[in-house]
């Protein structure tokens, strides 16, 4: 299979600009697939320049876009909502052709994460409150404090392969319904999944320029977040990226989703079977390419041998295969830089004593569902993030190591915490420096109306529901005195 039947060849194009898709001039890109190495297609694919005519049309749409009404904004988020149901069938299986994505979770990611974004953005912006305070300066009462929020503008968003409709569209759409305009740069590994996406906006009424795309490689990001006509960043990716626009964004609202470190913890009194359950999850779940995945198992030494045992047998039934088939459970890796990191950690620790055992075999893309034992903390493995379908188990002796351990990486977006005990469960994930921990639940599990984000190294800010809304509009505060009688601005007296 060379090409994907049924696609509208605008989208091939390198960019979306004012309600039409554009050529640009930073030539073409292939695009692959993961699964048998054939180019799927060629886009078209910026260069700054064009770059900067997205954030002119932008800017330029903005004021009548943040003029509209609430409802009115609401109301196209829905109707979004609705085309992208109709049109997610060929959206998931073009995720799956592009990165490999196993057809039953691109069809989770599209049906059950990206599509209904839409609609959540539209009943978030119309509970999106003020507040009103009273004078606590004055001794009267005809002052009155009103805060409300103003959009930020525009608003650059730079989005990864891994999910590449879902976290789009929580950003997007949150961003847009809260009155900003959007310059989006969807990851090349998959652009025309995304392009398929951006394709519904015009047939759903969204206004020209509200939401433009512009593909490219991190030199058309890079740009992007330049510019001074941009007033906020939304990016997830990596933390080397990360720090980079952090650097550039001091001044400006930026909301930063960064690599993982995924501690995987279970205690002497987890329910083993459960625990292995979720595990198989966080380890091989898109072969391991989520930055919330278990990079890290660690198993209290009472159960050590019982879970390796369990854990071992559940991976071994792992079906690895054409992603494209219904009943495939792992797929190949995205891209070779991926394939190369994965390789290069499990080498690293091979060479430094861990012993490895794999289920498949190696083949282009494919990297087998791989077990490490024997895994000590100074293995890369254990220091940074892989991004790839290998379970480092290390043999932890107490609550205290784990907590340790989990310290060590300076990276803390989600943890899992396998344990019986509500006492040790409120202590240690109390103790833990995560954003998230979750208790006897896979590290894979997030709820699209909670806070999600990292500390320390893992990012910057909250996303999801109203955290996005925090982030992407400015409080103002009106204060007004209404006129009255004459009163005494000393409250206290004494100036």
């Amino acid at each position: 299979m060379n090409k994907i039947a049924d696609v509208n060849p605008n989208v091939l194009k390198a960019a979306l600009i004012g309600g039409e898709w554009v050529d640009g001039n930073g030539g073409t890109l292939d695009v692959y697939n993961p699964h048998d190495g054939s180019v799927l297609h060629t886009i078209g694919v910026c260069s700054p320049a064009d770059a900067e005519a997205a954030i002119a049309n932008a800017k330029a749409a903005q004021p009548a876009w943040a003029a509209m009404s609430t409802i009115e904004r609401a109301q196209i988020m829905r109707r979004i909502h609705q085309l992208f149901l109709e049109r997610a069938e060929p959206i998931a299986q073009m995720i799956t052709a592009e990165i490999g994505k196993v057809i039953t979770d691109a069809r989770e990611e599209v049906f059950e994460y990206s599509a209904p974004s839409w609609a959540k953005s539209a009943e978030e912006i119309l509970r999106h409150r003020g507040l009103s305070f009273p004078s606590t300066q004055e001794r009267t009462r005809n002052k009155r404090l009103v805060m409300n929020h103003r959009p930020l503008g525009v608003v650059a968003v730079v989005t990864p392969y891994n999910f590449p409709t879902d976290i789009s569209s929580i950003a997007l759409a949150h961003i847009a319904a809260a009155g900003n305009t959007v310059i989006w740069k969807p990851s090349e590994h998959a652009a025309v999944s995304c392009a398929m996406l951006a394709d519904i906006f015009k047939d759903a009424g969204l206004p020209d320029g509200v939401i433009n795309v512009v593909q490219g490689k991190g030199d058309v990001g890079a740009a992007l977040v330049d510019s001074s006509d941009v007033d906020g960043v939304f990016f997830t990716g990596s933390t080397a990226t990360g720090k980079k626009i952090a650097e550039k964004c001091a001044l400006r609202p930026h909301l930063l989703e960064l690599g993982g470190d995924g501690p995987f913890i279970i205690m002497d009194d987890a329910d083993i079977d459960a625990a292995v359950e979720g595990a198989i999850n966080g380890c091989f779940y898109y072969s391991g390419q989520v930055c919330t995945s278990a990079e890290r198992v660690l198993v209290h030494e009472a159960v050590y041998d019982e879970f390796v045992a369990k854990f071992r047998a559940k991976a071994a039934e792992l079906k690895i295969g054409d992603p494209s088939k219904e009943d495939t459970e792992m797929g190949p890796l995205c891209n070779h830089d991926t394939l190369r990191r994965v390789k290069g950690h499990v080498e690293n620790a091979v060479a430094k004593g861990a012993k490895i055992e794999q289920f498949g075999k190696e083949e282009g893309l494919y990297y087998p569902a791989t077990i490490l034992t024997d895994v000590t903390t100074d293995m890369d493995i254990m220091c940074e993030e892989t991004f790839g379908p290998v379970a480092p188990i290390y043999k932890l002796k107490n609550a205290e190591e784990a907590i340790e351990i989990a310290h060590q990486s300076g990276l803390g977006l989600i943890a899992s915490l396998w344990t019986k005990d509500l006492a040790t469960a409120w202590q240690i994930g109390e103790a833990l420096p995560h954003g998230t921990v979750n208790i006897n639940e896979t590290s894979n599990y997030w709820d699209q109306l909670a806070p999600f984000g990292g500390t320390g190294q893992s990012g910057v800010g909250r996303e999801l529901s109203q955290w996005f809304l925090e982030t992407f509009t400015e409080k103002k505060l009106l204060v007004f005195d209404l006129g009255g009688e004459s009163y005494s601005r000393r409250a206290e007296g004494g100036w």
